[in-house]
């Protein structure tokens, strides 16, 4: 039997391929929107999941040898961590302390560079 243009069953076959087109179209929308967000997670920061994890362990390390120093663990010294690169900034007693921090800074795995903006404070 021929489908011709005004008959029941062709204008259902029509609306059921439009309702599958519709479909399809919607489920790819989907799949643009999600990966876009997806990727945009990980460009807002710059950073993935694992460098961030990795800085703050550097973080936490770095902190720790300041601490165990007998120079340094009575000064107010700042860290500031980003994808490996240290800085940190306040005051020391002396050049060679400072020079001793940066060295076991520098042992920290994960650790890129260190820059010191560390002002020696005088004995007074």
């Amino acid at each position: 039997m021929a489908l011709y243009y005004g008959s029941e069953e062709y204008w259902f076959k029509i609306s059921a391929r439009r309702r599958e087109m519709k479909k399809i179209l919607a489920f790819a929308i989907l799949m643009v929107f999600g990966l876009a967000i997806l990727a945009g997670c990980a460009s807002m920061t710059g950073e993935t999941a694992k460098q961030n994890v990795d800085d703050s362990e550097i973080h936490t390390q770095v902190t720790a040898s300041i601490v165990k120093d007998p120079d340094t663990h009575y000064f107010k010294i700042d860290v500031a961590v980003t994808q490996g690169d240290v800085v940190l900034t306040g005051f020391v007693n002396s050049r060679q302390t400072e020079d001793r921090l940066v060295a076991k800074i520098r042992e920290i795995k994960g650790v890129q560079s260190v820059k010191s903006l560390l002002k020696i404070e005088e004995k007074k």
